[in-house]
């Protein structure tokens, strides 16, 4: 059962962003002290990539481990009620992404998955994926 009541639930649901986390920022921040230059959430792409780095036709997804469900993270937690409504929208929102990032791939870029946790948590992982591919 849920300790809060529908509406607030609801208004507490609409406060969470999809673009300019922290995360984000996070990441956009070391890309631009490195010398990269990108640009945001480009709609014409699909899926609309968090980041894109034109020059090295590769664009990065800041996923939150919730929402893109982050396979052994902690984050990435099931709720305790309406269950099968969150079980049917995290389904959809991996397949999304599964799609968004093959159809990204057929176009000729490249394609870089950060985690939420581990702009957060562990820097040095991202920054190693990412210096990965530029070397290359």
């Amino acid at each position: 059962m849920d300790s809060v009541s529908k509406e607030k639930r609801s208004w507490n649901m609409s406060r969470i962003k999809s673009e300019n986390t922290k995360p984000e920022k996070k990441l956009r921040s070391w890309l631009f002290k490195e010398g990269y230059r990108y640009r945001l959430h480009k709609k014409e792409l699909p899926g609309s990539p968090d980041i894109v780095l034109k020059k090295y036709k590769t664009v990065i997804f800041v996923n939150g481990c919730y929402w893109h469900r982050h396979e052994n993270c902690k984050l990435a937690y099931n709720p305790k009620s309406n269950i099968e409504f969150w079980q049917k929208k995290f389904k959809e929102n991996v397949s999304r992404d599964k799609k968004n990032y093959k159809k990204i791939k057929q176009l000729g870029w490249k394609v870089i998955i950060c985690w939420e946790c581990q702009i957060k948590n562990n820097f040095d992982v991202v920054k190693e994926k990412i210096e990965k591919i530029f070397k290359n």
